[in-house]
């Protein structure tokens, strides 16, 4: 007879996965250990670009600089296309720029080992996808405490903080229920407590209400402008939502590879 394993079993595997690429990203990260946004992030001259099917060179960042200070709220707008998820993906450290740097407090992001870059996601990024990403074979609750156990939480203590965030945006009835089986919406709203669950000093949020009816994502909206003003963390939101954007301190545009304040 096979072995049924409960969903406590694979949160805790997944768990075990990430926290042994943690460990091994312990070494050299002496200066991503204590991170903090107390010096702010700059970003200088970014350029990306990526070669098509066809094999033509598509130029999609072109020169975009910009600074931000902790506890603000920026949103970066523009057409589709136009790349505000290659940089939302740059500043976190999911892809590399062919040219330029990204300086968030003391950290250069350009230039940091692979391992560094790991241990900096883990600990002082939280990433709100546009397709949401989460574990299909988990539950709600279990995918929002994830992050909380690959920090070393204990599972109860985890499972009881994802219940609290999952109450306040209004999906305490669906903990138990696995994520597949949510709508769009109800997906997003879990994406945003796992990326807020650890605390991180910076969030990077991919069009946070872009399934979320008008009342429902005003309530997200406000609740990262929030947690900027609450936890002197820095919010960067890519989004074609302008009464999200009316929300945020400053809003940049990016148009033909490079930001301008709006």
């Amino acid at each position: 007879m096979s072995k049924v394993q409960s969903p406590t079993s694979n949160v805790q595997q997944h768990a075990s996965r990430d926290e042994a690429s943690d460990s091994q990203a312990h070494a050299g990260t002496a200066d991503v250990r204590h991170w903090t946004l107390d010096a702010g992030l700059t970003v200088t001259d970014l350029r990306k670009s990526f070669l098509s099917a066809s094999g033509e060179r598509i130029e999609v960042l072109r020169g975009a600089s910009f600074s931000a200070s902790a506890g603000e709220t920026l949103a970066i707008m523009g057409a589709s296309g136009a790349g505000k998820s290659t940089l939302l993906h740059l500043l976190g450290g999911l892809e590399a720029a062919d040219h330029g740097s990204i300086l968030a407090g003391k950290f250069a992001v350009d230039r940091a080992t692979p391992s560094a870059l790991a241990h900096f996601r883990n600990q002082s990024v939280g990433f709100v996808f546009q397709f949401h990403h989460l574990l299909p074979d988990l539950t709600t609750l279990e995918n929002v405490g994830l992050p909380l156990m690959i920090t070393r939480a204990t599972f109860g203590d985890a499972m009881r903080r994802a219940a609290r965030m999952l109450e306040e945006v209004h999906l305490g009835d669906r903990v138990s229920q696995l994520v597949a089986h949510l709508s769009g919406g109800e997906q997003q709203r879990v994406a945003v407590c796992r990326a807020l669950i650890t605390r991180p000093a910076l969030v990077l949020a991919d069009e946070p209400t872009g399934n979320l009816e008008a009342a429902m994502g005003d309530e997200i909206g406000r609740s990262l402008m929030s947690y900027a003003r609450d936890n002197g963390a820095l919010v960067i939101i890519a989004t074609h939502n302008r009464a999200l954007a009316a929300l945020c301190d400053r809003v940049l545009v990016l148009r033909a590879g490079r930001l301008t304040e709006e």
